[in-house]
């Protein structure tokens, strides 16, 4: 399959202006993998005549598909482990002390993909159950593919996806055979939600989230939008909340609404003018005891 620069321009132009996200040269091999299965289904021999329908207006549902086909939707269970035991052994444990008196927590998602990220998060909760008696526990996952959050609100995985991420002993305390592949059980998949959503768009949810994961999403954004992306998840962030990023992405350079935690390394935290975390920090841990 033959893409030329123009066709290339046109797809890349299609992507952002429904995602925000740019089809960088390096991404563009990806091209004829991603739409080949699309072509096939919909009967469209060329990527010519695909780029000729999209033109031309006369399938609106096919721009949709095709933008969906484009996004990466890389994902596994606890991906990059260490991230989650970061939130295990340090967010968690304060957020628990912070909000005993409500009982209450609010984690957000932010570009979930198929919802393996979520279904991670829920099984921390799941198997500490005595010390999350009484809670509710609201975790949101969005995502800007429609598809992608039909299947996270499904919770079924094929036995690859099952598996990757998750021992033996979990995928049988938390998953049941179903059809060809696994689903979450059922009170694994309670405290879960899914929309559809932008992070360019207003946050999903009018209360701070006391935990945002958004990771390995705002790599796609340009600088400006990637400063707009920081401001939306900083408006949906709880004052005494967390932000955590992707290995490979920082808050530096390109919001100063956000700081990083200075004693937690991969969490950043509100500062308003990106000078006052360290001191607040201090703050906190005298008021719980810390």
């Amino acid at each position: 399959m033959q893409i030329s620069d123009s066709s290339s321009r046109i797809l890349a132009g299609l992507l952002e202006a429904r995602t925000g996200q740019q089809l960088t040269l390096s991404r563009r091999w990806r091209i004829e993998t991603a739409l080949s299965s699309l072509m096939r289904e919909r009967g469209i021999g060329t990527l010519d005549e695909l780029i000729t329908i999209l033109v031309m207006g006369k399938e609106p549902s096919l721009s949709q598909q095709v933008v969906e086909a484009l996004l990466n939707n890389e994902t596994y269970f606890f991906r990059d482990r260490a991230p989650f035991d970061l939130l295990q052994r340090y967010a968690l444990p304060e957020l628990a002390k912070r909000r005993s008196g409500t009982k209450r927590l609010r984690i957000w998602s932010a570009g979930c993909s198929t919802g393996q990220e979520v279904y991670s998060l829920s099984m921390l909760f799941a198997e500490e159950p005595e010390k999350w008696a009484g809670w509710t526990i609201d975790i949101l996952g969005t995502d800007v593919s429609t598809s992608c959050v039909e299947r996270a609100r499904l919770g079924a995985y094929s036995q690859f996806e099952v598996q990757r991420g998750l021992g033996i002993n979990q995928m049988i305390k938390w998953f049941e055979e179903s059809g060809d592949g696994w689903r979450a059980v059922e009170s694994l998949r309670k405290p879960l939600r899914f929309q559809v959503h932008n992070l360019l768009e207003p946050p999903p949810h009018p209360m701070g989230f006391d935990i945002v994961l958004c990771r390995n999403v705002l790599l796609y954004l340009n600088p400006e939008k990637k400063t707009l992306a920081f401001e939306r998840i900083a408006a949906g962030m709880a004052e005494d909340g967390w932000l955590m990023l992707g290995a490979g992405e920082t808050v530096i350079g390109q919001t100063n609404k956000l700081g990083a935690d200075v004693e937690a390394r991969g969490l950043y935290r509100l500062t308003g003018d990106g000078s006052r975390v360290e001191k607040r920090i201090g703050t906190d841990r005298r008021a719980i005891g810390g």
